[in-house]
């Protein structure tokens, strides 16, 4: 797995706090942002962000690579609707899956689940194979591909609909993989943009208590989650 952020919306802690002054004040937005500065900026983003107006944060926009990860994980992440993407595609790319594909922990760390698990890796990689080899489209073939395959997609969200995404998927519920990429995700928008995600993590970073109910895991300690997310 890895993560990259590609591009982000130029100054955008400037940016969103040009906007956010400007449902406050008489001049225009072009003059607003050519007078502040980013002190001001974060200031502006953190107060009105601190009413629950997140608005104004939705004009800063960030892309990330996420490459290497499988196709279990994109197809979660794509319930995130309010962001573009583009994924490698299985009908254009052949796919070595012997060679490319994520194993789960819980089978890396158990001998006999991996024995089982290359074992059917190799089987299904020898009938993609085979496949191709009869002349079968890859978009066709593609069909006995699984969900271990390594793929690589293009995310681009914005800082409001990225908040919400590392509520649902910094929290320790969520599926171990994207977990793992969305607070990488977190970590290098913060370097960039650090007003725009303060606080940000699983919902209880930011609420205090966990919103999970009976559904919380009993190992979940609020109070290291927060410092752990804090000191991202």
């Amino acid at each position: 797995m890895r993560v990259r952020l590609l591009r982000y919306t130029a100054d955008p802690e400037l940016l969103c706090g040009a906007a956010a002054l400007t449902s406050s004040r008489s001049g225009n937005p072009s003059e607003i942002l050519d007078g502040i500065d980013l002190e001001k900026a974060r200031q502006t983003i953190r107060r009105v962000t601190g009413y629950g107006h997140m608005s104004v944060i939705e004009h800063a926009s960030f892309t990330f690579s996420i490459e290497e990860v499988s196709r279990a994980l994109t197809h979660q992440l794509v319930r995130h609707r309010i962001a573009s993407y583009t994924q490698q595609s299985q009908r254009y790319v052949t796919y070595d899956t012997l060679k490319k594909y994520v194993t789960p922990p819980t089978i890396a760390q158990n001998t006999e689940a991996k024995k089982i698990f290359d074992e059917t890796l190799e089987s299904i990689s020898a009938t993609y194979n085979r496949l191709l080899e009869m002349g079968i489209p890859k978009e066709d073939a593609r069909y006995i591909l699984p969900n271990a395959a390594k793929t690589n997609i293009v995310v681009t969200m914005n800082a409001r609909e990225l908040r919400h995404f590392f509520n649902l998927r910094c929290c320790t519920r969520s599926q171990w993989e994207l977990r793992e990429v969305a607070t990488e995700m977190l970590r290098q928008v913060k370097k960039v943009a650090p007003s725009l995600f303060e606080n940000a993590g699983p919902t209880c970073v930011e609420l205090g208590f966990c919103p999970e109910g009976k559904m919380k895991p009993q190992e979940c300690n609020i109070e290291e989650i927060k410092r752990r997310f804090k000191s991202l």
